[in-house]
């Protein structure tokens, strides 16, 4: 027991003595360590303190250089504008100088002027006591010379006045006629190759209708049968169709008059038919009148349909169809409006292809231009009026409209395909054959022409020829010549334009022809 706790002691005593013994060492470690620490430290600045020295010495040069640079820069500054100024200063001198020049010189120039004006001054006195002696010597002659001559100034310069207008009016005139006559043969070429290619293209036979509707009866007791008695057959048909029936003394034959064609073609029709079924009551007349009224409004629209059709036309409103159809049962001077209306549209449409133009709008404005004939006797106004309402009604474009507007000169043209379908409508009015019209029509119109063309001073004959379709003057050589000529036909062309209504157009001639005749004896 003794002996173990004598070991724990010792034990304790090594132990503590070991401690210590580390503490001490790990004191010196530390010791050591701090005092390394101290001379890095020391070291460190030292390093540092190196640098900054090295850093205020590099500063510093530094700072020289660029206060050296920058001297140096003024001092260049200073030096470009001292040349600068220097040059300036030298050119405000020589400015200086030339303005003194130019002062003298104006000086100079004034004292001449003044001198001048002296001078002029002078010269003005004498040369309006000049004026004066002048303006007295001629007023002192015109006196004299209208004292001898017999008529006054003014008179003389009238005359004057006169025969310079005269001579200008003759001067424009062979002026008009030499560029009339160049643009005319480039146009007429060049015209005449389209219109004859197009005339040639399209080439139709054509049947002049009947303005008046005709029925023929199988003899004269049918008469009787479509009279019925006490008039009651006559009486239910013309109400039912809205058609005059006149019956006369022409043997099997009886007219109907009306101023819608339709109902007209509805009467003729219906009117057949009880002739070859041979009941003719009242009651199977308004049977067979409304049954003829519905096939014609079929076959109305069928006519219409197939125009469009065959001109490949397309979008156009059912309306505009339906009054194209109704043209089938319309005519002018004898020519029926429909098949007219289609001559225009290929004419235009030909025509617009070989000018490069748009073909269907051509051909679709020549077959609307005539279309208010279809019911121009049912509104007011002209067909070309009435047909342009009916085409803005139902959506046609501007162009159409002017189309149909302009066909006949009433307005100007807007666009191309305008003046090509005026071209196709008097191509296909002139065609020879195409119109008829009554004799006395026919005469009137030749005795208005041959009046008009004898209303110019000048004229000593006149001759309508062609059937009216050019009227051809011979005028005095002696008083018209060959630049006043041109005038009066163009003068003449637009007085019948104004002052006659005539089918297609006509040419006007006028001839100047001087004969000098003498005889060796």
């Amino acid at each position: 027991m003794d002996s173990t706790i004598i070991y724990v002691l010792i034990a304790i005593a090594v132990g503590i003595t070991s401690g210590l013994l580390f503490l001490k060492i790990y004191k010196n470690t530390l010791k050591s360590e701090r005092e390394a620490i101290d001379r890095e430290r020391e070291r460190l600045l030292e390093d540092a303190k190196r640098e900054v020295e090295a850093l205020k010495k590099d500063a510093a040069i530094s700072a020289k250089d660029l206060a050296y640079q920058a001297k140096v820069e003024a001092e260049k500054e200073i030096r470009e504008r001292t040349r600068e100024l220097n040059q300036l200063d030298k050119r405000l001198r020589q400015k200086e100088e030339q303005l003194e020049k130019k002062m003298d010189q104006l000086e100079r120039r004034d004292h001449e002027f003044n001198r001048k004006e002296r001078e002029y001054g002078a010269r003005e006195r004498v040369l309006a006591e000049k004026e004066n002696q002048y303006a007295q010597l001629i007023k002192d002659q015109t006196q004299l010379l209208e004292k001898m001559s017999g008529i006054s100034s003014d008179e003389a310069r009238r005359e004057l006045f006169r025969r310079i207008e005269e001579e200008a009016k003759f001067e424009s005139a062979k002026l008009a006629k030499k560029i009339e006559d160049e643009a005319r043969e480039a146009a007429e070429k060049k015209a005449k190759e389209i219109i004859s290619f197009a005339v040639q293209r399209y080439a139709s036979d054509y049947v002049v209708d009947a303005t008046v509707s005709a029925v023929s009866l199988p003899n004269d007791e049918m008469k009787g049968r479509i009279i019925g008695r006490e008039g009651r057959n006559i009486r239910a048909f013309e109400a039912a169709t809205g058609v005059d029936l006149i019956i006369d003394d022409t043997p099997e034959l009886v007219t109907l008059s009306g101023h819608d064609p339709v109902r007209r073609e509805v009467a003729r029709l219906a009117l057949e038919r009880l002739i070859s079924d041979g009941r003719i009551h009242p009651a199977r007349i308004e049977e067979l009148v409304e049954k003829v009224k519905k096939e014609i409004d079929v076959t109305i629209r069928e006519e219409g349909e197939r125009a469009v059709f065959d001109l490949g036309i397309s979008g156009m409103h059912p309306e505009l169809i339906r009054f194209t159809g109704r043209l089938r049962y319309r005519s002018s001077y004898g020519q029926n409006i429909l098949q007219h209306s289609k001559e225009v549209a290929y004419f235009a449409g030909m025509m617009a292809g070989e000018l490069g133009v748009d073909i269907k709008l051509a051909k679709r404005a020549g077959l609307l231009h005539d279309i208010g004939k279809a019911m121009d006797h049912e509104m007011e106004g002209s067909h070309q009026d009435i047909g342009a309402a009916l085409a803005k009604k139902y959506g046609e474009n501007d162009k159409v409209l002017n189309a149909i507007l302009a066909h006949h000169g009433e307005t100007d043209f807007i666009c191309v395909e305008s003046a090509l379908v005026a071209a196709g409508d008097a191509l296909s009015a002139a065609r020879p054959g195409v119109r008829r019209e009554s004799i006395e029509n026919y005469l009137k119109r030749l005795e208005k022409l041959e009046e008009l063309a004898m209303s110019f001073g000048g004229v000593e004959k006149c001759y309508a020829i062609q059937a009216g379709r050019e009227i051809r003057i011979i005028v005095k050589p002696e008083n018209v010549n060959d630049d006043m000529c041109a005038i009066v036909s163009k003068e003449l062309a637009r007085k019948i334009e104004a002052e006659m209504t005539y089918p297609g157009q006509i040419k006007v001639t006028v001839i100047r022809e001087a004969r000098y005749v003498d005889y060796a004896k």
